[in-house]
C-alpha cells in the first residue's frame, strides 16, 4: 500500500493500492471534457476586449473518466465530494455544493457544482474567481481582493482556488480524517490540506503538471516550516 503523499501516477493504479473504505473522504475534480488537451489556452486566446488570455502547456493526459473510475472511487472512500457531477452519467445522491464564482461576464459558467455525500441539501460557497478578480478570503469571498499582486498564481487551465479547499477542509473534513484527491492538478487542494494538518494522498498523471504542482506545494511547505521555526524561537 502507498504511503500518504503526492504521486505522479494514474489514479486508477493508485486507488487499487488501497483497501475498501480506506479514505474517510475523497474530494475530486476529474476532467469532464476534452478541451484543454487540444489547445494551449483555456477558452479563446483573446477576450472580447482583445486582451490576450494566459496560455497553458498542452495537457495530453486529459482523459474523461468512465464508470470504472467512479466505482473505484466509491470503493476506496466512505464519503465523496465530486466536482462537475452534473457532467457525468453516474447515479450520485442528492447532496450538492454550489461554488458561486461571483463572475461579471458570460464567457464561462457562473458556478460549479459538486456532489456531496455528507448531506442531502444544497450548500453554497461564494468566492470570486474571474480572471484577475479573486476573492478576498474564505469568509469574504464575494469581495474582490484589493492587491492583485497577492493573487493566487495560476498554473493549470481549470485551477480552483486554495480558499475553496480551505473552506471544504473547515466545513467537511473532520479531525483525524484522511482525504484522497485523484486529479490534483495545480495542488490547490493539497496546499489547503497541508496547512490544516490533514493526511492526504494525491495523484497527478501528467508529469509536467506534477512537477509544477509539486514545486508550488513545496514552496508553501517551506514557508510554513520557516514560520513554525520563527514561532518556536
Amino acid at each position: 500500500m502507498l504511503n500518504y503523499g503526492f504521486y505522479n501516477m494514474n489514479c486508477m493504479d493508485g486507488m487499487r493500492e488501497f483497501p475498501d473504505k480506506f479514505f474517510d473522504i475523497a474530494v475530486v475534480d476529474p476532467p469532464y471534457f476534452a478541451g484543454p488537451n487540444k489547445r494551449r489556452y483555456y477558452g479563446r486566446s483573446e477576450s472580447t476586449t482583445l486582451i490576450k488570455r494566459r496560455e497553458y502547456d498542452i495537457i495530453d493526459t486529459w482523459d474523461v473518466p468512465g464508470m470504472e473510475y467512479f466505482d473505484e472511487l466509491i470503493r476506496v472512500s466512505r464519503h465523496q465530494i465530486v466536482w462537475g457531477c452534473n457532467y457525468f452519467d453516474y447515479h450520485f445522491g442528492s447532496g450538492r455544493i454550489v461554488w458561486d464564482k461571483c463572475r461579471s461576464n458570460m464567457t464561462f459558467s457562473d458556478a460549479e457544482i459538486a456532489y456531496c455525500s455528507l448531506h442531502d441539501t444544497v450548500k453554497t460557497f461564494r468566492y470570486m474567481w474571474d480572471g484577475m478578480m479573486q476573492g478576498k478570503s474564505v469568509d469574504e469571498g464575494w469581495i474582490q481582493k484589493g492587491n492583485k499582486k497577492t493573487n493566487e498564481h495560476r498554473i493549470h487551465p481549470t485551477q480552483k482556488p486554495i480558499d475553496l479547499y480551505r473552506w471544504i477542509a473547515r466545513e467537511y473534513i473532520k479531525p483525524g480524517w484522511n482525504v484522497l484527491d485523484t486529479h490534483t492538478g495545480s495542488a490547490s487542494s493539497l496546499i489547503a490540506y497541508h496547512e490544516a494538518g490533514i493526511r492526504y494522498v494525491g495523484f497527478e498523471i501528467n508529469e509536467k503538471m506534477y512537477q509544477k504542482a509539486r514545486k508550488r506545494l513545496k514552496e508553501v511547505e517551506n514557508q510554513l516550516s520557516i514560520f513554525d521555526l520563527g514561532v518556536k524561537r
